[in-house]
């Protein structure tokens, strides 16, 4: 499995973009913003004869979906985020961008035809993806864990010595606590962590040297 990552737009969010030896991809988190962000993502998957056939979204918070309408342009895939974002998608991020450009943000915002949901299979190529359901930095937050090459796209569920912020609309302490620990539980120790911010990182770092999910997690 291959994964390209870019570190995009004026919140440095990452967007990966996911393929094998099929050519197959999805595209995770697409928050190219700027033209030359934009130009550089459609520039690899042709490069690489890349056939995306999934617009996945680990949450429905601005900085990981401003690619959207381009990848729906270019591939027509419509963005999927889990159903537990559905009003933060549909009803507050158009506002949210408003209040952030005014009029002036350059790009339509294509919606969700479908929502993912917990333990759903994605399949692209000769790999799948698992959804796990991880609320706590928004309702719908998600985790997408590749079992076969140990690896996590964790949004901004799980950053490098961090976690996502809790206080945003939707976001709960408890749950990302509860988030938190299942990862723990779940991931093993070797798992590689591609996160919605900074650098990746390993499970086994993060359990040992994250504040948040060493000991006792104060979230």
């Amino acid at each position: 499995m291959k994964i390209q990552k870019w570190v995009v737009n004026p919140c440095q969010e990452c967007t990966h973009v996911v393929s094998d030896e099929t050519g197959e991809a999805v595209i995770i988190d697409c928050g190219v913003y700027y033209p030359s962000e934009r130009r550089h993502l459609l520039e690899y998957i042709a490069k690489e004869k890349l056939r995306p056939v999934r617009l996945l979204l680990t949450h429905a918070h601005h900085d990981h979906l401003y690619g959207n309408d381009l990848v729906l342009e270019h591939f027509g895939l419509y963005p999927e985020v889990h159903e537990a974002d559905k009003r933060l998608m549909v009803n507050m991020l158009p506002l949210r961008i408003k209040e952030i450009y005014g009029e002036n943000y350059p790009y339509p915002i294509p919606l969700p035809e479908k929502f993912l949901q917990n333990n759903e299979i994605i399949c692209f190529g000769n790999h799948q993806l698992k959804v796990f359901s991880t609320p706590g930095h928004s309702p719908g937050s998600v985790v997408f864990y590749c079992w076969e090459e140990k690896v996590a796209f964790t949004g901004d569920t799980l950053l490098p010595m961090n976690i996502g912020r809790t206080d945003f609309p939707g976001g709960d302490r408890e749950e990302m606590a509860e988030s938190l620990d299942f990862l723990v539980r779940r991931l093993p120790d070797e798992t590689v962590i591609y996160p919605g911010h900074g650098r990746k990182t390993t499970m086994m770092h993060e359990k040992a040297c994250n504040p948040y999910l060493v000991g006792t997690m104060s979230v």
